[in-house]
């Protein structure tokens, strides 16, 4: 049975919280978690440690919330969404009529990696619409930047406010649209250098051995074995699927291994893929799941010379 603002609802109920000071959190934070207490529904806080301390000063101490670490969960979207899905399906095999989660992604994010952050958060709207779920995603206006809130509005339907309204987003853009929109993509410093290899249509085990040879120990050997397979997993989309020439780019830096695979064709036409496994087998669609959950950073361009990944292992630059 679903309650609250998401009581005549079928599927997710997705709001974003912008908040000026920590009271406008709290305002919108405690009344929601109080309600899915009250109502016996599995209840969830995913904020980071600052935030989610003062959502737990604020609860009565018996409050049945339960806080997951943000910082494990939203470590990657592709990932974030996989863990989500798994916890949500569980719950309702378990008989919850709804769902609640407040939660936010790391503030970090809002700089060079936004770009896949919005993808997530535009992706969701029909990745949980599976589920009764209601969630709130909190922005905090004093450090998210302009560009960020901007597309908070577009990806999130609607917004719930310090004064208990749930008002609908003017820009809101449904998420295949958004997602088909080429995203802003931050540059690379490492990239202005000369590649420190560079290859024209590899096969699956030189693109492999490209990485490798780029590894100068800068790097735990599980980000590199990581990068090695998706580099391997795009390379053979590449060459299946693109248009030639397919070309293998490789920088090396001191905290970061970047490679780019661009062909001549047009990419993916599946907009969510990469953020869930394909369900109709897209070409390419497994391959660039396993990519967005082995990287650090992932992002694409696509222009009139073609389409080009580009994956990050090790510190995503952060700009």
């Amino acid at each position: 049975m679903r309650t609250g603002a998401a009581a005549q609802h079928h599927g997710y109920y997705h709001e974003a919280v912008r908040y000026d000071t920590d009271d406008e959190l709290l305002a919108v934070a405690v009344p929601f978690l109080l309600g899915g207490a009250e109502a016996g529904e599995p209840t969830f806080v995913v904020l980071g440690e600052r935030t989610g301390g003062l959502v737990r000063s604020a609860l009565p101490a018996d409050t049945p919330v339960e806080f997951l670490p943000g910082g494990d969960l939203y470590s990657r979207p592709a990932a974030a969404i996989r863990s989500y899905r798994e916890l949500l399906a569980e719950l309702v095999a378990a008989g919850a009529g709804q769902v609640r989660i407040i939660g936010e992604v790391p503030p970090a994010s809002f700089r060079a990696t936004w770009d896949w952050w919005a993808r997530y958060e535009a992706a969701i709207n029909h990745a949980y619409d599976d589920f009764p779920l209601w969630s709130m995603c909190a922005y905090d206006t004093r450090i998210t930047p302009p560009e960020v809130l901007a597309d908070v509005a577009r990806t999130h339907p609607r917004f719930a406010t310090a004064d208990g309204r749930h008002v609908p987003s003017p820009t809101w853009t449904p998420p295949t649209e958004y997602l088909r929109r080429c995203p802003r993509v931050v540059p690379d410093p490492l990239l202005a250098r000369p590649p420190v290899i560079e290859l024209t249509d590899p096969t699956a085990a030189e693109a492999r051995a490209a990485v490798h040879k780029a590894d100068q120990g800068q790097l735990p050997i599980d980000d590199v074995e990581d990068l090695v397979v998706a580099v391997s997993e795009i390379v053979t989309n590449a060459l299946r699927h693109g248009r030639p020439p397919v070309r293998l780019c490789v920088w090396a830096g001191d905290d970061r291994i970047v490679a780019t695979v661009s062909d001549g064709g047009d990419g993916p036409d599946d907009p969510f893929c990469g953020l869930l496994p394909a369900s109709d087998g897209a070409p390419g669609g497994l391959g660039l799941w396993i990519t967005y959950q082995s990287c650090n950073h992932v992002t694409w361009q696509r222009d009139d010379g073609g389409f080009t990944l580009r994956l990050t292992a090790g510190h995503a630059y952060a700009g």
